[in-house]
């Protein structure tokens, strides 16, 4: 395979890399923009920030990296994270809105934050070929990165994993995702799934919803992490059931068998928010 071309000044310019700090506003105190929007529109802001914490207290987090996005109903453009903050910082109010083609169409007035190149080279990827996508997570966490860095990937040792088996894409690690190039074979690994391992490098889930990619990641991750523990006995020590049984278990957890599953779960994901984000000394996620 050719090695990829990265158009840096682009992802400057989406990133809005500065030449020095001095001078720039990276304020954090984002006024409300509910009056400005449609209700639609609030209301995923809303789900997308809430996101953001959760996968802060789940601690799937990367400092200020990685992003989450959602389509904005109704339109070709998502809304992602400025690049700068820590994901328990993100509101409602701070996300910005861009489109296909890598323009930020909004921002908080004033900022100096962009937006993560690398964020808007896979996210719009999926948005644009994946017209039943409505919402994208992508974590580095440590479990994640272990399990992308296995040839055998991810073994169906537990419950949480069976649900992917014939479910899950991989894609093989090109470089730091900054290249246009890559866009095609991003979506051709991701396939008709709605989850990948991007060898190398990390996770990604997706969903018609935020609850929905958000529950697909948590069992993601959390399958990652038992494999993580079980080979501490090595591959000899290792049990798994009889491919039918694999094979039922992610029949029964597809969501057009039972339920899509994270729409049940997500007022209560929204309470732990609420709770465990409270007096925290950051803005409030609906804000």
């Amino acid at each position: 395979m050719a090695t990829n071309t990265v158009d840096f000044d682009k992802i400057k310019q989406l990133s809005q890399l500065p030449e020095a700090g001095a001078g720039r506003n990276f304020a954090t105190d984002f006024p409300s923009v509910m009056d400005q929007v449609s209700p639609e529109e609030w209301q995923a802001r809303v789900d997308l920030a809430a996101c953001y914490r959760l996968v802060d207290l789940y601690d799937m987090t990367y400092l200020i990296y990685n992003h989450i996005t959602v389509r904005v109903p109704g339109t070709d453009q998502f809304l992602i994270n400025l690049y700068g903050l820590t994901y328990k910082e993100i509101t409602a109010s701070s996300l910005a809105k861009v489109d296909l083609d890598g323009n930020i169409v909004w921002k908080p007035e004033g900022t100096d934050y962009g937006i993560n190149g690398a964020g808007y080279v896979i996210h719009s990827a999926i948005h644009k070929a994946r017209n039943d996508i409505n919402a994208v997570i992508h974590t580095h966490s440590v479990a994640g990165m272990a399990i992308s860095a296995m040839r055998c990937g991810l073994l169906p040792l537990t419950q949480n994993a069976m649900r992917f088996d014939g479910h899950i894409g991989y894609h093989d690690y090109e470089g730091p995702a900054l290249s246009m190039d890559e866009q095609q074979r991003l979506v051709a690994d991701l396939g008709p799934h709605n989850a990948m391992i991007l060898r190398n490098h990390g996770l990604l889930t997706a969903g018609a919803s935020i609850p929905e990619a958000f529950n697909l990641l948590y069992q993601l991750e959390t399958a990652c992490q038992a494999q993580v523990g079980a080979l501490s006995a090595g591959f000899d020590g290792l049990s798994t059931p009889p491919q039918d049984v694999v094979d039922l278990t992610a029949k029964v957890f597809a969501p057009t068998t039972l339920r899509p599953y994270g729409l049940l779960e997500w007022p209560a994901m929204l309470r732990k928010v609420e709770a465990e984000t409270k007096n925290s000394g950051y803005p409030h996620y609906a804000s």
